[in-house]
């Protein structure tokens, strides 16, 4: 297939004539035999329809040209990808999906054809949302965050160009911004003796064991507060983790562990002690709610029974920091302290990894790289210890 240049006259309102250029494509015919042709245009010169001509056929001869469509990426997005992308993940993940694509996406670009879409224009979005990406307040959106909305982006044009609306996926060749030094740095945790004097701070507290849970296992938010005590062996010390609590359009909906897998969590005494006195003060809210009890079989939940809100639950924790005067980090960082404790202590990093879900110990490690300085220079000095230190001894 070559393709053909086809140059047309048209009559402006006032009878002046200009000239248009088009490149005009045979497709294979139709079912019933007919001819079918599909023209581009209109060119101002015949160089640059000569020019789109080309790129064409190459597009042609190489499987990846596709009929031109009006369709738009909001259209896209709103009426077809998202309706599908609703039943294949996550409640979580749909609305983060959603919230991306509406509020820093179409927005800008959403009025553009799937087909006009460029990797510059994408870089510039990207640019926009890095410097004033946060609409009504002033600033950007950070590094990781409009990352995020590429890769999202990404898998919406992936699907476009399995669906034949388009032949190439343009954000293959656009440009996130890399993450700031600032993005890398997030991870805060404290201590030992910080979190020893946290512990002690929370004594007596109604949520106590889940403070207790989420820094002694590393679990997540979602974890905890989706912990059934049927998931809980007290004999062998060991939390089956297999089910999280979300929030959804701040909707509390369950849903499985962040990479979709069960695994099983082993408990030190003190932590399984704190579980079963939080058993017991559970029960005698129970039956101070008596029928009004909605028993839900969660180990933390609200005096009712009914399931704690997850941004309720962090709050919680923030406020006690704040009136503390212990270094201020998120609840999500005690996940954080937990590991590196664990590394500094000499855990095998696989074992860090098992008992923080993670994909692989490859992952652990470049999370919390900043801890492994510190852990070199202990490893140096041990060496340089048995090196200098050595006597020689005679072979037997």
């Amino acid at each position: 297939m070559q393709g053909h240049i086809r140059k047309r006259i048209h009559k402006t309102a006032d009878g002046r004539q200009t000239v248009n250029w088009y490149v005009v494509i045979d497709l294979p015919r139709d079912a019933s035999g007919k001819r079918r042709q599909k023209w581009h245009g209109a060119f101002p010169t015949r160089k640059e329809a000569e020019s789109v001509r080309a790129k064409i056929v190459h597009e042609f001869n190489s499987g990846t040209y596709v009929e031109p469509t009006a369709t738009t990426l909001d259209d896209w997005i709103r009426w077809h990808w998202l309706p599908t992308m609703q039943s294949r993940v996550k409640p979580s993940t749909f609305d983060s999906y959603r919230r991306n694509m509406e509020l820093h996406v179409l927005p800008h670009v959403g009025g553009r054809q799937l087909r006009q879409l460029t990797p510059t224009m994408l870089n510039r979005l990207y640019a926009d949302l890095s410097s004033e990406g946060r609409g009504k307040v002033a600033g950007g959106l950070s590094s990781k965050t409009v990352r995020n909305i590429h890769t999202i982006l990404h898998k919406a044009l992936v699907d476009a160009v399995d669906a034949g609306l388009v032949g190439v996926n343009v954000a293959e060749r656009a440009r996130p911004p890399r993450l700031r030094a600032s993005s890398l740095s997030e991870i805060r945790v404290w201590h030992a003796f910080e979190l020893k004097e946290f512990l002690e701070i929370v004594r007596g507290h109604r949520l106590e064991a889940a403070w207790y849970l989420s820094a002694m296992t590393g679990m997540r938010r979602g974890e905890v507060l989706g912990l059934r005590w049927q998931d809980i062996d007290f004999e062998a010390a060991r939390a089956s983790v297999r089910q999280a609590l979300v929030s959804v359009a701040y909707e509390v909906l369950p849903s499985t562990p962040k990479n979709g897998q069960a695994r099983v969590v082993d408990l030190d005494a003190g932590t399984v002690e704190k579980l079963r006195e939080h058993r017991q003060r559970q029960e005698t809210e129970k039956a101070e709610w008596g029928r009004d009890y909605q028993g839900s079989g969660l180990v933390f939940c609200k005096e009712d029974g009914t399931a704690l809100h997850p941004h309720t639950f962090s709050q919680a924790f923030e406020r006690i920091v704040a009136k503390s005067d212990l270094p201020r980090i998120r609840l999500h960082d005690l996940r954080h302290t937990h590991a590196t404790i664990a590394l500094i202590a000499g855990v095998p990093v696989k074992v860090i990894s098992e008992r923080l879900g993670h994909e692989t110990p490859a992952f652990t490690l470049k999370q919390y790289a900043h801890v492994i300085p510190g852990m070199q220079a202990e490893a140096a000095e041990s060496v340089a210890s048995l090196v200098f230190r050595s006597e020689r001894r005679e072979m037997p």
